[in-house]
């Protein structure tokens, strides 16, 4: 649960939809602090621990285009109604409410504002936009601009009209355009009456050579209908453009004043490089998953060898030895396999161990044996080069279980993992007949349990211990992880 939620949960007549239109504001918002120059904090009504009636701070938004009056965190803080009049206001006046005289309070002189946050006919919040006037100069056209479409998106929160109740949303892209990227406002026949130098040169690199300003955005736009719908449905759009080995980003925001659309914006960046860098990256991976994959291939064609080689052999020990050795093969191409479907160089290794188990009760379990196998917790995600020795190991370890533990009863192995932020825990138990009195699997010198003990002592710098159950026997394995 964020912050946020649980403030507005604790929030008194504030319902569900209120809220969720507010985190929707928080999402969006950004464009409102750039485009102002100013601080943003969000109010909504509360009651302290006391019962004293004020407004509790639930966001704060801070503009890249200017600096910040506050240093601290104002989120979750609590304010007589005294101490915000200014806020005080916005809720019982519901339109915007400018304070013409600077406050001094901060060390600095700060202009202050009053949006309402209108929702189904009601004011559900307060936004107090704040800048710092001692910064103040002459406006340039591009700042003009910047403050008029902040004052039509402030009308627009007063009418319910922003964010947006549909369309395209920033958070639900990996990147979106900021206000400092690039902008251009477009009226609604959809004529540019504003492009910032950034949003000229985007356009320029996607082979738009003439000037933006003065011209139809349909004539500029290699997908005019992003603009035709925004302009339409009245709900942003955002989307790309290429051209010319250039990619960039843009997104539509119409304007409203009540029900008529007075135009848009339109934030621009050029993600070219961003593009080409993903690109680059997923030729590289799957490179790396065609080489696993012919890994695995090499490894099943060695195993189909083996198997072919032991149906040849006359000695009983040593067709076992090539079955053995096919096992230990087959569950290294499980890790390559998997990896191979991965577009990250890690693999769930809950699928290896389970895929491991289920090779081992098809290879070693006779139809007469009541051997049961069990894995519990998640050990997550591995990289190769701890899934690849610990599912040898695995292999090992259950596979001696399952041949020695048991009599013609049978019984359960079990494989448990607890993953931990710098280990894995890793358990394999059975309920045998356990170890001759005196032995332990330290002191055993079958091949199996020395590839056990140099794979996890000296290739994954792990120890290995051997527990004392009750009943059979227990063999911990703690690997540290990166």
């Amino acid at each position: 649960m964020t912050i946020l939620t649980d403030l507005l949960e604790r929030i008194d007549g504030l319902d569900k939809p209120g809220a969720a239109h507010l985190q929707r504001l928080l999402a969006e918002w950004q464009v409102l602090a750039d485009l102002s120059f100013a601080d943003l904090l969000l109010f909504v009504e509360d009651t302290d621990e006391r019962g004293d009636e004020g407004y509790r701070c639930v966001g704060q938004m801070r503009p890249h285009t200017a600096q910040t009056i506050y240093v601290d965190d104002l989120v979750g803080d609590f304010f007589l109604r005294h101490q915000r009049p200014m806020v005080g206001r916005g809720f019982a006046e519901g339109r915007v409410i400018r304070d013409a005289d600077p406050d001094w309070s901060t060390g600095v002189p700060v202009r202050e504002e009053a949006i309402p946050v209108g929702y189904g006919g009601e004011i559900i919040a307060v936004i107090s936009r704040e800048a710092n006037v001692a910064t103040a100069r002459s406006p340039s056209q591009l700042e003009l601009t910047y403050l008029q479409a902040a004052g039509q998106l402030a009308r627009m929160l007063c009418e319910g009209e922003f964010p947006y109740a549909a369309g395209d949303r920033p958070e639900e892209h990996e990147v979106s355009p900021r206000v400092g990227d690039g902008i251009m406002r477009i009226d609604e026949v959809g004529t540019i009456t504003f492009a910032s130098p950034n949003a000229i040169s985007a356009y320029r690199r996607v082979g738009q050579m003439e000037g933006l300003q003065g011209a139809n955005i349909a004539d500029v736009d290699p997908r005019p209908d992003d603009t035709d719908a925004a302009l339409d449905e009245g709900y942003a759009v955002l989307g790309e453009i290429e051209g010319d080995g250039a990619v960039v980003l843009r997104r539509i925001m119409p304007l409203m004043e009540g029900e008529q659309l007075t135009g848009a914006l339109i934030l621009v960046r050029d993600i070219t490089e961003l593009r080409r860098h993903q690109r680059a990256l997923r030729v590289k991976d799957a490179t790396i998953r065609e080489i696993h994959h012919r890994v695995k291939n090499n490894l099943q064609t060695v195993a189909s060898l083996l198997r072919l080689q032991a149906r040849r052999v006359a000695s009983e020990e040593g067709k076992e030895a090539l079955t053995e050795s096919v096992r230990r093969i087959s569950s290294i191409a499980l890790v390559h396999e998997i990896l191979s479907r991965e577009a990250r160089q890690a693999a769930s290794f809950s699928e290896i161990a389970t895929r491991i188990v289920d090779m081992l009760a098809e290879g070693l379990v006779g139809p007469d044996q009541k051997v049961a196998f069990s894995v519990e917790g998640n050990p997550g995600e591995l990289t190769a080069d701890i899934a690849t020795p610990l599912a040898l190991v695995l292999t090992e370890l259950v596979q001696n279980s399952v041949e020695h533990a048991f009599t013609e009863a049978g019984g359960t192995v079990t494989l448990r993992f607890e993953r931990h932020p710098s280990t894995l825990s890793v358990i394999v138990a059975d309920d045998g007949v356990g170890l001759p009195e005196g032995i332990n699997l330290e002191s055993m010198a079958n091949l199996g349990l020395q590839i056990v003990r140099t794979l996890v002592t000296s290739e994954l710098g792990g120890t290995i211990t051997t527990l004392s159950p009750e009943r059979g026997t227990s063999v911990e394995l703690v690997i540290p992880l990166p």
